[in-house]
């Protein structure tokens, strides 16, 4: 593990390599699982904030799930997630015409029409989050799903932690991020 502030990194956000590949996996991160999105607290008033201007961009029957279930949902751990359609995909997913599931809460950002992007934990992937007593610990998630993501990664030579400077700078920073290269330059030395 790597420390920089109060976070703890796996060292295999520095080892593995990735880059979502969309076309070869559609998206299913946001399919498949047992249950919805994890969400922080302070994302709970986000939601709610969003959601009327998220709507157009959803699917009808992701909108009848929330009806049904509401923004968000606890889990059988006792955490805050998105909602699931059927038990399946999250309430929140659209589908394009290549049937690859995207956010509608990102399309709506990307639209213009709200100013908060997705849940940071989506963002994040496939770096989750633990919350620490005094930490937050970065791990690598694995996932069978992923595995273009690995093979896209490897072939363009992009380890985890680059192709996820955008989020993980929205998380913690641009100096947080700075100090995280700087730690792979000394631990990869």
């Amino acid at each position: 593990m790597i420390q920089i502030d109060r976070t703890l990194i796996s060292s295999e956000v520095f080892e593995k390599k990735f880059v979502c590949d969309l076309a070869a996996c559609k998206g299913a991160c946001c399919v498949e699982g047992e249950s919805g999105a994890p969400l922080e607290e302070e994302e709970l008033e986000k939601l709610e904030q969003v959601y009327d201007d998220v709507v157009p961009f959803m699917r009808q029957e992701g909108v009848d799930a929330i009806e049904e279930q509401g923004l968000f949902v606890l889990d059988w751990d006792g955490d805050y997630t998105t909602p699931l359609v059927d038990g399946a995909e999250c309430a929140y997913v659209n589908f394009d015409e290549n049937g690859v599931a995207k956010c509608a809460i990102d399309t709506a950002y990307r639209a213009g029409k709200i100013s908060w992007q997705k849940p940071i934990s989506c963002h994040l992937y496939p770096i989750r989050i633990t919350k620490l007593k005094d930490f937050d610990a970065l791990n690598y998630h694995h996932w069978p799903i992923c595995a273009p993501a690995c093979d896209c990664g490897d072939k363009l030579d992009v380890r985890v932690f680059r192709f996820l400077r955008e989020p993980l700078i929205r998380k913690y920073g641009e100096e947080w991020y700075k100090d995280l290269e700087a730690a792979f330059d000394h631990w990869s030395a």
